[in-house]
């Protein structure tokens, strides 16, 4: 198996775990915070393009997850572009 399809699937993995032990969660907000704890993506505009996804729909995933308390914390916002930077709650690191 080559190393970048190990990579997705380890990714994949991690959101499924998310979404099965936070089922309040959608996908989507699982994989921004899969992304994170994988170190894959830390802000929306990246993790949009590596997905394949709408800027405007990930900043809404993001911005409804950042409310819910210990998932996601925003860190820098720009203005101008609208990406925003986040990382994942400390307590998810245990239990990812």
């Amino acid at each position: 198996m080559s190393e970048q399809a190990s990579d997705a699937d380890r990714f994949m993995a991690q959101v499924e775990r998310i979404a099965r032990a936070h089922p309040q969660l959608t996908q989507l907000q699982a994989a921004l915070v899969a992304a994170a704890l994988l170190g894959i993506a830390h802000d929306s505009r990246s993790f949009a393009r590596m997905l394949g996804l709408a800027h405007a729909l990930v900043l809404r995933e993001l911005n409804a997850l950042a409310e819910m308390d210990g998932f996601v914390a925003v860190t820098r916002r720009d203005a101008r572009t609208m990406r925003t930077f986040y990382a994942a709650a400390a307590g998810l690191l245990e239990a990812a």
